[in-house]
C-alpha cells in the first residue's frame, strides 16, 4: 500500500525515453518510430524465424475502440521490431471477442491452435478474468495491455498487467483529490455490473474515508439503463457536490457531462484512464468535456520524440489520435521484445519453456516506455505494473499536465 501511495503522488512529470534500442542488460526504451512503413492489421511479416504472440480483443461492437487501439498500437510495435532485422521477431495475429468473456475463451482457443507462444491476454476485465485462467492452466505467459481487474493476475504466476490494477486508480485518484484539494464534497457515478469500475469505486470510497475526503453519495446504473442519467445527476446535486467522480469509461461518462449541462449543473469532473478518448468520440461535442481531469498513463500530446512519433505515425495509418489503449499495448511488445532478449529466448522454444523464463525475467527489468512518467516501467512477481499514473486536464481539447 505504502509504495502505492508513492506512486500516486508521482503525477504530470513529462514523460522522458533516451531512444534506444532495446538490450539485453534488463534495461530498455524505445526507439524512434519510422513512419514510411505502414502495419499489417492482420497477422505481421517477420524477416526470419519468429515469436507466435496473441491477443483477444473487442474488434467489432460497442467497445471496439479499445480492443482496434490495442491492435493497432502492438501492430505498429511488431513492425518496427521486425524492421531491425535482429534475433526478435514477431508475427501478431488478434481475434475478435466483441468484449464477451465466452467468445474471448473461443477466440483464446483459436489462438492457441495456431500455435500462440506468448499472450497479449484480453484487452478489457471480463474477458481478460476468462482467458487467464486458461494462460495459466496452458502456461502461456500474458501480459496484457489493459484488462485491469486485480483477478486477471490473482493467483497467476505467468500472467501479468501493463496497465495500473483498479484499486491502483481508485487509491490514486482519492489521494489526488484530496492533495490538490479539488473538492469539498465528492459523489461518485459507477457501473455496477463492470468489474473496473466497482474495483475504482471500492478502493476510491476506502481512501477517501481514510484521507477525510468527503464523498457524500453515490449512485449507479447498468447495461440497459445508461442512456438517461438524470436521476443519479439530480441526487448529486441535491448532495451539494463540487465533484463528480467517474470510475468508468468514456461512452456513459460522455452522457453524463452532456446531461449536466443540459441541466446547468456544473461540477468539477475527474476520471480514470477508462476515460481517455472522449475527446475523439463521434459525435460528441468536445467543448463538454473542458476541464475534466483524470489519471492516465499515456498523454498523447506531449512533445518528447517517441511519444511524437508514435502519434505521428498513429495518425497516418488510421487517421486518429492515439489512446491509452494503443500505448500500453505498444509497450507491452517492447517489454516482450526485452525480456525475451534478456532470458535467451528463442522461437523454436515451446510456449512452456518460454513462459517458465518469462516468469523469472519480468520482475527483473525495467522498460523506458510510452506509458508512465519516464521513470521506467517495472514488474512486481504477481503480475503487477508498477509506473506513475499523469494527473491531466482537457483544455481547449487537449489533455494538459496538472501541477
Amino acid at each position: 500500500m505504502k509504495k502505492l501511495r508513492i506512486l500516486s503522488l508521482a503525477m504530470a512529470a513529462a514523460l522522458s525515453v533516451s531512444l534506444l534500442a532495446g538490450c539485453s542488460d534488463g534495461t530498455a526504451t524505445t526507439p524512434d518510430t519510422d513512419t514510411s512503413a505502414a502495419p499489417n492489421d492482420t497477422t505481421s511479416t517477420a524477416t526470419g524465424a519468429a515469436f507466435k504472440i496473441g491477443g483477444t480483443g473487442p474488434l467489432t461492437g460497442a467497445a471496439s475502440i479499445y480492443g482496434l487501439a490495442a491492435q493497432r498500437g502492438a501492430q505498429i510495435a511488431v513492425d518496427e521490431i521486425n524492421a531491425l532485422g535482429g534475433d526478435i521477431q514477431f508475427e501478431l495475429k488478434y481475434e475478435d471477442d466483441v468484449h464477451d468473456p465466452e467468445k474471448a475463451v473461443n477466440a483464446y482457443n483459436a489462438l492457441k491452435e495456431w500455435g500462440m507462444q506468448i499472450s497479449l491476454g484480453s484487452v478489457t476485465s471480463k474477458p481478460g478474468e476468462a482467458t487467464s485462467v486458461y494462460n495459466f492452466e496452458d502456461r502461456i505467459f500474458a501480459l496484457t495491455p489493459s484488462a485491469s481487474s486485480t483477478a486477471v493476475v490473482e493467483g497467476k504466476d505467468n500472467v501479468f498487467q501493463m496497465c495500473f490494477t483498479d484499486p491502483n486508480q481508485g487509491l490514486a485518484s482519492a489521494e489526488y483529490i484530496y492533495n490538490q484539494g479539488l473538492a469539498e464534497k465528492v459523489f461518485i457515478i459507477w457501473k455496477n455490473d463492470d468489474v473496473y469500475s466497482t474495483g475504482i469505486k471500492d478502493t476510491f470510497m476506502a481512501e477517501a474515508e481514510t484521507l477525510g475526503l468527503e464523498v457524500v453519495g453515490d449512485a449507479t446504473f447498468a447495461d440497459g439503463n445508461d442512456q438517461d442519467f438524470s436521476v443519479q445527476l439530480g441526487q448529486a446535486k441535491d448532495a451539494g457536490a463540487d465533484l463528480l467522480f467517474l470510475p468508468m469509461y468514456y461512452q456513459p461518462a460522455s452522457l453524463i457531462l452532456a446531461q449536466a449541462d443540459a441541466m446547468g449543473y456544473t461540477p468539477k469532473f475527474f476520471g480514470v484512464d477508462g476515460m481517455d478518448g472522449i475527446l475523439t468520440m463521434e459525435g460528441f461535442d468536445a467543448s463538454l468535456a473542458e476541464g475534466v481531469m483524470l489519471l492516465t498513463p499515456f498523454n498523447a500530446d506531449a512533445t518528447d520524440e517517441a511519444t511524437v512519433n508514435f502519434v505521428t505515425k498513429y495518425k497516418e495509418l488510421y487517421g486518429e489520435t492515439p489512446n491509452q489503449f494503443a500505448a500500453d499495448a505498444y509497450d507491452c511488445v517492447y517489454a516482450y521484445k526485452l525480456a525475451l532478449e534478456t532470458a535467451g529466448c528463442t522461437p523454436d522454444m515451446s510456449a512452456s519453456e518460454i513462459c517458465d523464463k518469462l516468469i523469472e525475467v519480468f520482475p527483473t527489468i525495467t522498460l523506458n516506455g510510452l506509458t508512465g512518467d519516464g521513470s521506467g516501467i517495472t514488474w512486481e512477481s504477481n503480475g503487477q505494473v508498477s509506473k506513475a499514473p499523469k494527473g491531466m486536464v482537457i483544455q481547449d481539447g487537449a489533455y494538459v499536465g496538472m501541477d
